[in-house]
Formats: C-alpha cells, structure tokens, sequence
C-alpha cells in the first residue's frame, strides 16, 4: 500500500491562469492550506515539453517545488474532441494564443467540426481532462488524474467559468459549465456535485493527502 504523504503549511499553486488559480483556491479553502501563486512569486512558466497531461503538471508541480522549496500544487487540464482526433488536448491553452482568446480558439473548433462534417450531438462528443500533481522538494510526488464527458455546443453559452467552458454541455446536464455557478461546477458535496474534470481529480487527492 502507498505511502501519502499529507499537505501541510505553504502550498505553492503552480499557475500563471486566474481562472485556474481561483478554482485551486476554493478547492483548497476548507483545509486551511495557506496557498501563494506561482505568478503572485513571480516564478517563471516552465516549458511544458510532456505528451500528456500528467507529464506536463509534473513538470510544473517540480519547477514551482525547486524554486520556492516549497511543496507546490500543479494542474494541466485540456479539452479533447473524439471527431478531431483528440485535439486540441495537451495543446488546449495553446490553441487560444498568447493573449488567451478562448472565443477564436472554440470558432476554430467549430470551423474544424464543419469542415468534417460534424453536426450532429452524437458526433460532437467530447471530454475534459483534469491531471493534478504535488511535488515536495525532495522529490516526493502525488499524482491523480480525472475527466468529465459531455458534448460540444454552437455558439457557445454563458460568461462563467473560463477557457472552454461555454462550449462544453457535460453529461446529464443542460446548460454549459460557461452557465453555471462555481459551486455548481466544481464545488464539493455538500455544496456542489464536484461536477468538473479539476473537481474530480481533487475529490481523489484530497483523499490522498488532506485529510
């Protein structure tokens, strides 16, 4: 049986993305973890050279442990379209550029759809992927990984959340993650569902390590 080894004191969240920062730090609020931002510290964004999630929230969760020597908490999350391939996947923040427009890359999206004559819900499936890693700076790692299946949606719906989210109907549900609430998306029982791909991934390193 592994041995999990228990978040304590500072935590370093490994991101420069506000929408992901204020999502961690609800997450994280019931545990009373005194939580600091790899942009609040001014930390440099690693390249994320890894060919899956988990490789490239490894390589973030270290960078951000060996800088600060502190224990530091890292996600990469994606969407990914069964009609394209799996794109855009680990290339998802990337897809929207370096200003971070969203809007171009989800009308990129559905221009790629068209283009393959993707219309029809069944053919629009897809599924966000949540992979979270904590590195302490000895070397100790724990690592999780979730997803959350849905359907993509033209135009997109709603002003909440970040990213893709106004595209993304997820499962049993009728409106996107861009039309719900925070804790409807990714808040935890008993408040929320934890509902979202990030939610879910917690949920399992939660269990693991803060509690």
């Amino acid at each position: 049986m592994t041995d999990h080894r228990r978040i304590t004191g500072r935590l370093v969240i490994a991101t420069h993305n506000p929408g992901k920062l204020a999502e961690m730090r609800e997450l994280l609020s019931p545990y009373g973890i005194d939580v600091v931002s790899a942009a609040e510290l001014a930390l440099d964004e690693p390249e994320e050279t890894g060919k899956t999630f988990q490789a490239n929230a490894r390589i973030k969760a270290i960078a951000a442990a060996n800088a600060t020597q502190l224990p530091a908490f890292a996600d990469d999350s994606g969407l990914c379209i069964d009609a394209l391939d799996g794109a855009p996947g680990i290339f998802s923040a990337r897809w929207a550029g370096p200003m971070k427009d969203f809007n171009t890359a989800m009308a990129r999206i559905e221009r790629l759809l068209q283009e393959r004559d993707v219309h029809e819900p069944e053919q629009r499936r897809a599924y966000f992927v949540s992979a979270l890693c904590v590195a302490w700076p000895d070397g100790h790692l724990e690592e999780v990984e979730a997803r959350v299946d849905g359907t993509l949606v033209w135009p997109p719906r709603g002003d909440a959340g970040f990213g893709y989210d106004p595209a993304f109907l997820p499962d049993g549900h009728t409106r996107t993650f861009g039309e719900m609430t925070s804790i409807e998306k990714h808040g935890l029982p008993p408040h929320g569902l934890g509902l979202s791909h990030r939610a879910k991934a917690f949920v399992q390193l939660a269990k693991m390590c803060l509690r």
